[in-house]
C-alpha cells in the first residue's frame, strides 16, 4: 500500500528543467528577430542548456570545488589545478558551441558579437564560474590585435572548438584558453602600482613579481602586466616554454571566495618566467583595456543571465505554488512584485543588445563613441542591480529560495561578482567622466541621440542639460555615481524606445521620473503588470 505521504500533493512547484530558455523569454525573443538572428538555432541553443542534465552539470561543478595541487607525491612542482568532471563537461559544451571565439572567427559574419551574446545570455541562466576562462579568451583578442603577429600564430587555437584539459603545450593542443593577471597586493586597481619587473631577452621577456588575482590558473597563457625599461606593458606568458619545459609560474593558493566556486582564481608568483610583448613597451593599460572593454561587456551579460535565471524560477514557482487559496502568481502584492523586476529585465536585454550592435559596428565613430561611454555606466547599472534583484527572486520562493539544494542560494552568491570583477563602482563612474573628459564632443552627441530617441516618452533633454553641465564642473567626481546611474537609465530607456517597446513609458515614469524608491514592487505599474508577467514567461 501506499503511504499518505506517497499519494498527497505537497504544494510543492516540480523542478525547474528541461526547458527551452528561450522560448519563455519574450524580450530575449522580440530583441533577437529585431536583431535578425537565427531563433530557431537560439532555441535549439536554450533547449540544451535547459536540459536536466545541464542543470545537474552546474550543480556538481559548485559543489565540488577546484583544488591546487602545487607538487606530485615525489616533491616535483606540477602547479596543477584539478576540476571535477562536470567542470570539464560545461567547458567542453560552451567551447564546442564556440561561446569563447565565435564573435571573431567568422561563422556569423555582420551579427557575430550579437548572436554570442545572446548565447552567453542563456548559458549564464545554468552555470557561471566556468565562464571566466571563456569570457577573457574572447577578451584577449581585443588585445593580441596590438601584436598581430602573435595574434596570428595563435587565433588558430583560440578559434578551436575541442576543449583539452591536459597541461602540455598550447601547440600541441586543439584549442586554448587565455586568462589574465592585472592586479597586485599593494595595488589592486590601481595597476600602474605593480611591482612585476619584465627584463628583456631580445626576442622574449622574463618576468618576475607575483599577481594577487589570476583567474583561471589552467589557461594555456595569460596576459599580465609588468614593469619594463619603458614603462608598464602587456606581455602574453604561455604555460610552457618554446622547449617545451614549464614556465616559471608558481601558484601559491587558490582564493576561498564568496561564490563563483567552480572557477578557480589563485595567487601566483613569477620567477624569471617567459613571456612576449604585447603591444608597445610602456602601453600596457591601453593595451590591456582592450581586452578589459570586452570583459565588461561580458559582465554586463552575464549578469543579466543570472537576473533572467532567478526571475524565470520565481515565476516558474508562483505558477504552482498556492497560498491562502490562490496561486502565488495570482496575488495582488506578488504580482506588483514580479511585474516591477520583468520590467527591469525588459530594459536590460534591450539595453545589451543596444550595446552589442555598437560593438559590431565598432568601425562607426558614433558607435564607438556609444561604446566607449555607455559600457562602464550598464556595467554599473546592470552588475549593480543583480544582487538586489536576484535577492528579490529568492525572496519569491519564500524558505525554499534559501536552501542550497535549489540554484537560488548560488545564484544570490554569486551575484555581486560581475560589480567587482573588471573595475567595481567606482571604477565604472569615473570611468564614464573620463570618457566624457577625453571625447566630450562624442559624449555629448551620444547624450543628445539618446534625447532624441526618447523624446515620444520622456524629455530628457533638461536631464541631459543637467548631467553635462555636472559633467564638467568641479562637482564631477563626488557626484560621479549619480551621473553614472543616470545615463544608464537613460541609455536603457533609449534602447527600448528604438525596440518599440510597449513599457518605455513605464520604464521612463518609474525610473527617471518618479518618486524615489527603495525596494521592488512599489511601483505602480497598473494594466501593464498582466503583460509583463506573460512575456517574462511566455510558454
Amino acid at each position: 500500500m501506499r503511504s499518505l505521504l506517497e499519494d498527497a500533493d505537497f504544494n510543492q512547484s516540480p523542478p525547474f528543467a528541461d526547458v527551452d530558455l528561450a522560448a519563455l523569454d519574450a524580450p530575449l525573443i522580440d530583441a533577437a528577430q529585431r536583431a535578425q538572428l537565427d531563433v530557431n538555432a537560439l532555441c535549439a541553443f536554450a533547449h540544451d542548456w535547459g536540459s536536466a542534465e545541464s542543470f545537474d552539470l552546474a550543480r556538481q561543478a559548485n559543489e565540488n570545488p577546484p583544488k591546487l595541487r602545487v607538487t606530485d607525491a615525489k616533491g616535483h612542482r606540477v602547479d596543477k589545478v584539478e576540476f571535477h568532471p562536470a567542470y570539464h563537461a560545461l567547458m567542453a559544451k560552451s567551447m564546442n558551441y564556440g561561446i569563447h571565439c565565435s564573435a571573431f572567427d567568422g561563422t556569423r559574419d555582420g551579427k557575430a558579437f550579437t548572436n554570442r551574446a545572446a548565447q552567453f545570455y542563456i548559458a549564464n541562466q545554468v552555470e557561471n564560474g566556468h565562464f571566466c576562462p571563456l569570457t577573457m579568451t574572447h577578451a584577449a583578442v581585443g588585445a593580441l590585435r596590438a601584436e598581430p603577429g602573435l595574434l596570428d600564430r595563435w587565433m588558430p587555437k583560440i578559434t578551436g572548438r575541442t576543449y583539452d584539459p591536459a597541461q602540455k603545450p598550447w601547440w600541441d593542443k586543439p584549442s586554448v584558453t587565455l586568462g589574465m593577471g592585472m592586479t597586485e597586493r599593494q595595488g589592486g586597481t590601481d595597476v600602474r602600482a605593480n611591482i612585476t619587473r619584465a627584463i628583456s631577452q631580445g626576442d622574449h621577456a622574463e618576468i618576475t613579481g607575483h599577481k594577487w588575482f589570476m583567474s583561471a590558473p589552467m589557461c594555456d597563457a595569460f596576459l599580465v602586466l609588468a614593469q619594463a625599461e619603458g614603462g608598464l606593458t602587456c606581455y602574453l606568458m604561455p604555460r610552457f616554454k618554446p622547449d617545451c619545459s614549464s614556465n616559471a609560474i608558481r601558484f601559491q593558493r587558490l582564493k576561498d571566495k564568496l561564490g563563483n566556486r567552480s572557477n578557480a582564481s589563485s595567487e601566483v608568483e613569477f620567477h624569471g618566467a617567459y613571456a612576449e610583448r604585447v603591444g608597445p613597451e610602456g602601453r600596457g593599460v591601453p593595451t590591456i583595456i582592450e581586452m578589459v572593454q570586452l570583459t565588461r561587456f561580458d559582465c554586463i551579460v552575464g549578469s543579466a543571465g543570472e537576473m533572467r535565471a532567478g526571475l524565470a524560477q520565481a515565476i516558474h514557482h508562483m505558477r504552482h505554488r498556492s497560498v491562502f487559496q490562490k496561486h502565488l502568481v495570482d496575488q495582488l502584492a506578488m504580482r506588483a512584485v514580479i511585474a516591477d523586476l520583468a520590467l527591469e529585465m525588459e530594459a536590460i536585454v534591450a539595453l545589451f543588445f543596444r550595446l552589442a550592435r555598437a560593438f559590431e559596428r565598432g568601425a562607426d565613430r558614433g558607435e564607438a563613441a556609444y561604446a566607449r561611454l555607455i559600457t562602464p555606466a550598464a556595467k554599473y547599472f546592470v552588475c549593480k542591480t543583480a544582487p538586489s534583484f536576484i535577492y528579490e527572486t529568492l525572496e519569491c520562493m519564500g524558505g525554499n529560495g534559501y536552501i542550497e539544494e535549489l540554484p537560488l542560494a548560488r545564484l544570490y552568491r554569486e551575484a555581486p561578482l560581475n560589480a567587482i570583477w573588471e573595475g567595481s563602482g567606482n571604477v565604472m563612474a569615473l570611468d564614464v567622466l573620463r570618457a566624457v573628459a577625453r571625447h566630450p564632443d562624442e559624449a555629448m552627441s551620444v547624450l543628445e541621440t539618446i534625447a532624441r530617441a526618447t523624446a515620444d516618452v520622456f524629455d530628457a533633454r533638461p536631464l541631459v542639460h543637467a548631467l553635462a553641465k555636472l559633467m564638467r564642473s568641479g562637482e564631477a567626481e563626488r557626484r560621479a555615481r549619480y551621473v553614472c546611474e543616470t545615463l544608464a537609465h537613460l541609455a536603457a530607456l533609449a534602447a527600448l524606445c528604438e525596440a518599440g517597446s510597449d513599457f518605455a513609458a513605464d520604464y521612463a515614469r518609474t525610473r527617471l521620473d518618479g518618486s524615489a524608491r527603495g525596494t521592488w514592487g512599489v511601483c505602480d505599474l497598473k494594466e501593464n503588470e498582466a503583460a509583463l508577467i506573460a512575456r517574462a514567461f511566455a510558454a
